[in-house]
């Protein structure tokens, strides 16, 4: 419920239940924490191979941002206002939030419709499709953000309108305006056609195509999209994982695009307002396919996040256990040559390393020694933490001696 008094306060009572708005703050909180945790991994994994990222590829990332964009800066005010049971913040702020939901939602729906075209390009129209450059995949990024902004803007200079939604705990379209304003009508039925009925359309038939074609000549398409079998097999993951990605994110904005018409050109009074909140909270979920899907399913994504991590470990390993060796951790900062996180100085010229992690043997005062965790030869106490290990001191000058504890 919306009221207003002579100060112009702004006050949104939900139109739930205690229990259901609890839930509903609930569910956005682990849809919250999972968005973050994935998309940013999976924009820190695009980050570290920027180098090898494929034109395509760029879609994928854009989508991870816009999908980051809307947690961001929904996910908070949707929560708290969930569960105070009543919209905490004032008019301003809900026109920005609504603003924020059309934008990050449409720039994601944009997103997949043309990746599927692209797609498409590659697969059902090689001769073009193989001409695809970085160039094009920029301008068809900034096409995106453009063409969600054209209807994100519109409510804001008078074509439609931003409000409450239904359940009364966050804000989107009105959905009421059409029954009471012609542009708020066009506005609509616009949206509707142009970001939903066009993009459903153009991923199922983008997809359908490339599917007859690949049933029909396994070996043309193969022969078209690359005459490597490495990439051929490349793109073809990434039309796999774009199906993907698109039948997740059509299920899910799929209820809201339904109850949504179904206020905006029927009886409003009819359409129950869990039924919104459901159908609101479900579209927001979208956020979290996307990583999901390729942090799991693409091959060199998961790759490359298994590399980081584990130099991540090695390199935190290293620090933590010399941080208490009274020489130092990784000395090499005083020769010309960087110390990695599997080769360890403990204070000694750089001729005379004694990384225990090194598998390499070194020559220590003409004697080659092997400083490996397998090697029985350890005589020389070194102390990590409480612990001590040994390495053949015997054979080392008394100048080198010094650095060992």
């Amino acid at each position: 419920m919306k009221m207003g008094n002579a100060s112009e306060t702004f006050l949104l009572l939900s139109r739930i239940s205690k229990d259901n708005d609890i839930l509903m703050g609930t569910l956005y909180i682990i849809f919250g924490v999972l968005s973050m945790l994935g998309n940013g991994i999976l924009l820190f994994v695009a980050y570290r191979k920027k180098s090898s990222l494929k034109p395509a590829e760029f879609f994928v990332v854009n989508l991870a941002i816009s999908d980051m964009g809307m947690t961001i800066s929904l996910f908070p005010l949707a929560i708290s206002s969930a569960y105070a049971h009543m919209w905490l913040f004032n008019k301003t702020t809900c026109t920005i939030y609504a603003f924020c939901g059309v934008l990050f939602g449409l720039c994601s729906l944009t997103n997949l419709t043309v990746l599927s075209s692209v797609c498409w390009l590659k697969v059902c129209c090689p001769n073009y499709g193989n001409k695809f450059s970085y160039c094009h995949a920029y301008l068809l990024v900034a096409g995106i953000w453009c063409y969600a902004g054209v209807f994100a803007i519109g409510p804001l200079s008078g074509w439609g309108e931003y409000g409450a939604e239904p359940y009364g705990t966050a804000c989107c379209i009105n959905w009421h305006a059409p029954s009471q304003s012609s542009a708020a009508m066009s506005y609509i039925i616009c949206l509707f056609f142009f970001c939903y009925i066009v993009p459903c359309t153009v991923i199922f038939l983008s997809y359908t195509f490339i599917l007859m074609t690949v049933r029909g000549s396994r070996q043309a398409v193969q022969q078209h999209m690359s005459p490597q079998n490495k990439i051929t097999n490349a793109h073809a993951l990434i039309i796999k994982l774009s199906v993907a990605v698109c039948i997740g994110f059509l299920t899910a904005w799929s209820p809201y695009a339904i109850v949504s018409m179904w206020a905006a050109f029927g009886n409003s009074a009819t359409v129950p307002p869990m039924a919104f909140a459901l159908a609101a909270i479900f579209a927001k979920s979208s956020t979290l396919y996307n990583p999901v899907v390729y942090l799991v399913f693409k091959p060199n994504f998961r790759k490359s996040l298994y590399r980081d991590v584990a130099q991540c470990r090695r390199t935190c390993g290293c620090l933590c256990q010399h941080s208490s060796v009274q020489k130092g951790t990784c000395m090499q900062l005083h020769h010309k040559e960087e110390c990695n996180s599997t080769r360890l100085s403990n204070g000694l010229p750089e001729n005379h390393r004694t990384c225990r992690h090194c598998p390499f043997p070194e020559t220590v005062t003409g004697t080659r020694e092997n400083f490996t965790d397998c090697s029985p030869q350890q005589t020389a106490r070194i102390l990590k933490g409480s612990l001590h290990s040994e390495v053949a001191v015997s054979q080392l000058s008394n100048e080198l001696q010094s650095d060992f504890l």
